[in-house]
C-alpha cells in the first residue's frame, strides 16, 4: 500500500510540474509528437482503450498500467481520467521506479 501512495504522489508531482498530459486524445498526440516519456493507464481502464494505447505507444515509448483506479486518481485530475503521459524523463523514471516497487511487493 505504501508504494501505491508513493506512485500517487509521483503522478501528483508530475501534474504540479506541468509535465502530465491527461486524456486519451491528448496523450496520443504527445506520444506521436515524441514528447511523452511514459504512458500510464489506470487499473480500471477498459481493455479496448488499453489495447489502442499500447498500439499507439509501440516502438515509441513505454506504456504501463498503474495499480491506481480512475477514482483514486480523481484527486489529481479532478475528473475520471484513465490515460496519462509524463513529459519529463526524470519524473517518468520516478513513476517507473514506484511501479516496479509495487510489482515486486505484490510478488
Amino acid at each position: 500500500m505504501e508504494n501505491k501512495q508513493k506512485l500517487l504522489s509521483a503522478v501528483s508531482l508530475c501534474r504540479k510540474a506541468g509535465k502530465l498530459i491527461m486524456g486519451f486524445d491528448a496523450v496520443r498526440e504527445s506520444v506521436m509528437s515524441g514528447k511523452a516519456w511514459l504512458v500510464l493507464l489506470a487499473a480500471d481502464v477498459s481493455d479496448g482503450t488499453a489495447k489502442r494505447m499500447a498500439r499507439t505507444c509501440e516502438d515509441i515509448t513505454e506504456c504501463r498500467r498503474m495499480p491506481l483506479t480512475q477514482l483514486e486518481l480523481c484527486g489529481i485530475s479532478y475528473k475520471k481520467v484513465g490515460v496519462y503521459s509524463v513529459l519529463d524523463e526524470n519524473l517518468a523514471n520516478l513513476c517507473s521506479q514506484y511501479l516496479a516497487d509495487e510489482k515486486e511487493e505484490n510478488e
